[in-house]
């Protein structure tokens, strides 16, 4: 069984690429379905899901849950967080978003932290920190937002997961150029 810190390569590629397409059709379909609220409510739900499942999978891959304790607590927090955002639902535009908002900071701190952890044997770890760090930020934001006086929609998400996609785009990307220089080195 692999450890967290012998995390493959080939693997974190192939995870990066993933979250990324995610993220990217997730922004995409936000958009496209904004304002029809059966769609709306379906990925404001999923987005977390999918977090939890992408985090209990490379949690997995990488020496299991107890080896990847942020990975471990960050499975239960996005699935928390996906049933929460279906009780906020029925609340209002301004719960989900605040939902969204602690989310964003427990989930950014719990990947900034594997991505801490992952700096040494794996590298190519910055993008992720860096990502960690913008979430906790725009969760801070997006609770701001949610008690202001307009009413959120689901494209005060998308610009999270947008950003969430440019990081794992280039963590992916990242990890490709330094497994090229490793084989012409």
């Amino acid at each position: 069984m692999q450890s967290r810190l012998q995390a493959p390569s080939s693997w974190l590629q192939s995870y990066y690429f993933g979250r990324a397409i995610f993220s990217i059709a997730w922004v995409a379909a936000a958009v496209l379905f904004s304002g029809q609220a059966g769609p709306t409510a379906f990925l404001l739900v999923i987005y977390p899901a999918w977090d939890a499942t992408a985090n209990l999978a490379d949690a997995r891959v990488n020496g299991g849950l107890i080896a990847n304790p942020s990975q471990a607590l960050n499975v239960v927090v996005s699935t928390i967080t996906a049933i929460a955002v279906i009780v906020a639902l029925s609340h209002s535009s301004y719960a989900v978003l605040a939902v969204f908002g602690v989310w964003a900071i427990l989930a950014g701190v719990l990947q900034l932290s594997t991505g801490v952890g992952r700096w040494r044997h794996v590298g190519a770890q910055w993008a992720m920190i860096l990502s960690g760090a913008q979430s906790a930020l725009a969760g801070g934001y997006m609770i701001s937002r949610s008690i202001g006086t307009v009413a959120p929609t689901i494209l005060d998400v998308a610009p999270y997961a947008g950003f969430g996609a440019f990081y794992f785009l280039l963590s992916a990307i990242w990890l490709v150029a330094k497994g090229y220089r490793s084989v012409r080195a």
